[in-house]
């Protein structure tokens, strides 16, 4: 089963992020944000799943999302930036970048619990460092289209936001490496060996389930309907009445966002299964064998074409976090 496991993550992941790309749009507005609420309704509804089918103690879940909320809340922010961001950088570009958190990760824990990095542990750091600051350098034609189109200031925020899902997922990490690593030394309560993944899995899911009732009460504040379309609201702007669709037709009009949402969760729901399996292998495949998946699903879906120098850079990331798979 581990190998079904794996793939099935890698695969539901790598088509997520192209679903992800196609579901926000420069010009929506709020596309990062309905999304978000669409990632968190189909995650509430597994962690209810969770919940009631594994071996998590329910009457400590209270306390516990307290407890985990500062993990839960660094992994959300990353992933409302990384939503942001593919509105208007390619995929191709952003992905890689976003998944060198696995570099940054030995480097907190070097730094805040005085782990020594290996030989190989800092060559590989390099690796994955030089591949970023090349894509980044030689993206010439990128900055130039994204600046004209959007503005200046815009097309840098757009390129920071890769690298804000970088940092913020690395520090999740490391505080996920503190809150599961050993069930008696760990923060949450009434967890043991068996359940502790799946209570904090549980912990983080609910999170993102309130997060997205939050952004839904915003939307509702801004007077922005959740299944409104990029043209709906063009005629709201202009002072028009959006035209009248049935149910289907509001679900296929955010089916991009829908379908992303359900890849997501899919990917989430065999994940734990296949680090607790086999951990080595799986970190293998899953830290690398996802940006491949979506950066190959780009070229051949998105039609996304970068100049031969950022896929040389590309494939050196690429190189960059298998070795750290490897080592680690």
């Amino acid at each position: 089963m581990l190998w079904f496991f794996l793939l099935f993550s890698t695969g539901c992941w790598g088509l997520a992020e192209i679903f992800y790309k196609k579901g926000n749009v420069a010009h929506e507005r709020y596309a990062h944000l309905k999304t978000t609420v669409f990632v968190g309704i189909f995650f509430g509804i597994y962690s209810l799943v969770i919940a009631l089918t594994q071996d998590v103690q329910i009457k400590y879940l209270p306390a516990n999302f307290i407890r985990y909320l500062p993990v839960a809340a660094c992994y959300i922010v990353s992933m409302v930036c990384s939503y942001y961001g593919v509105r208007y950088i390619e995929e191709s570009i952003s992905d890689p970048i976003e998944n060198t958190s696995c570099a940054v990760v030995p480097v907190l824990c070097a730094v805040f619990l005085h782990e020594e990095l290996s030989f190989k542990t800092v060559i590989a750091i390099i690796i994955v460092v030089a591949g970023i600051l090349g894509v980044g350098f030689f993206d010439f034609a990128g900055k130039a289209d994204r600046a004209r189109v959007f503005g200046k200031k815009l097309a840098l925020i757009a390129l920071a936001m890769p690298f804000c899902y970088m940092i913020l997922d690395a520090i999740g990490t490391f505080l996920d490496i503190y809150y599961t690593t050993d069930a008696e030394t760990s923060v949450l309560i009434g967890v043991t060996e068996s359940n502790l993944e799946h209570t904090a899995n549980c912990c983080y899911e609910f999170t993102f389930l309130l997060v997205a009732i939050a952004i839904l009460i915003f939307l509702k504040m801004k007077k922005v309907r959740l299944f409104s379309t990029e043209e709906d609201e063009a005629r709201i702007s202009a002072g028009e009445q959006p035209e009248k669709k049935n149910i289907f037709q509001k679900i296929y009009g955010q089916r991009n966002k829908i379908v992303a949402a359900l890849f997501e969760t899919g990917g989430q729901a065999t994940y734990l299964f296949a680090l607790s399996e086999g951990s080595g292998i799986a970190a293998v495949i899953l830290g690398a064998g996802t940006v491949i998946t979506s950066f190959i699903l780009s070229r051949i879906f998105l039609k996304e074409k970068l100049s031969v120098l950022q896929y040389v850079f590309i494939g050196i990331i690429f190189v960059g976090i298998i070795a750290l798979s490897l080592i680690g």
